[in-house]
């Protein structure tokens, strides 16, 4: 069978359960990683052929895929902020979100603090994505990242390495911690923010697949990570240091009210680009 004979079959069989264009993307994306082809090479070459192994390895993805598990853990990469990632079921795949996130980090850094060295903090560094992608950006950073799991720091470990940078990863459980031990000029996190009330808006593919320690908080305390990150930055952010957050799209105005309760200053709310609020900014 041709490479070409075998998307149209591809896409025909996954449109039951994604649309036509998500379907085209999953294949091209295996495409490049399992064959080393991309899209103009089945244009110029249109007679192909898929080994029978090639053809075992492409069968048992659709297979996979058809279960919805997600086409990030099945190649085991992904890509975020312009970097590789190692991603598996032991981590969260980066969303898009958690870029803008990163990206609002990097450019009121590098206005900040653009000769002076920095430390930064992610608390829930998961695959490392945010502690990785702002070391890379922010030459002048030194980068520490905590998370619970000690399988997410193995692999977040792997990723500092693949993309050459230096992060200091610790386990640590954030809500065990009384004290950070040192001063951070940027503390970041992305904690567990979905309440269960809100796990039928959760596609199958993420709720059967991803890690839920990383993804539920229980309904009556929705903001326990926030409250105790809060609590730490105040004795561990340096004197102008800035705190960062990833929220609940639902919770903003919760997450401004918590803040200012807390003496936060300048917090300021920001939408992602689907128009949701998701993501918070304020100093000491």
């Amino acid at each position: 069978m041709t490479i070409k004979q075998y998307r149209d079959q591809f896409i025909q069989e996954l449109t039951p359960l994604y649309d036509a264009g998500e379907a085209k993307s999953f294949f091209y994306l295996i495409l490049e990683a399992k064959q080393q082809l991309k899209r103009i090479d089945i244009a110029l070459q249109p007679e192909l052929v898929l080994s029978a192994s090639e053809l075992e390895t492409w069968n048992s993805i659709l297979e996979q895929l058809k279960r919805e598990i997600p086409i990030q853990y099945l190649l085991g990469t992904t890509h975020f902020y312009g970097l590789e990632f190692e991603v598996n079921s032991s981590v969260l795949i980066p969303r898009p979100e958690t870029e803008e996130l990163v990206d609002w980090i990097v450019q009121k850094s590098k206005i900040k603090n653009q000769k002076s060295k920095i430390k930064i903090l992610d608390i829930g560094t998961g695959s490392g994505c945010i502690a990785i992608s702002l070391a890379k950006n922010l030459l002048n950073a030194e980068v520490f990242a905590f998370d619970v799991s000690e399988k997410a720091l193995a692999t977040a470990q792997k990723n500092a390495e693949l993309n050459q940078v230096h992060v200091q990863f610790i386990c640590q459980s954030i809500l065990e911690t009384e004290d950070l031990g040192q001063q951070f000029d940027v503390i970041v996190s992305n904690p567990p923010y979905v309440r269960h009330l809100e796990k039928q808006e959760i596609k199958k593919n993420v709720l059967e697949n991803e890690p839920h320690l990383a993804l539920f908080v229980a309904d009556d305390d929705a903001l326990i990570f926030y409250r105790k990150i809060a609590q730490l930055a105040l004795k561990n952010l340096s004197q102008t240091g800035q705190l960062y957050f990833e929220i609940n799209q639902y919770l903003g105005q919760e997450m401004l009210d918590l803040l200012q309760d807390m003496d936060f200053k300048n917090s300021e709310l920001r939408q992602d680009i689907y128009g949701n609020d998701r993501m918070t900014k304020s100093t000491r």
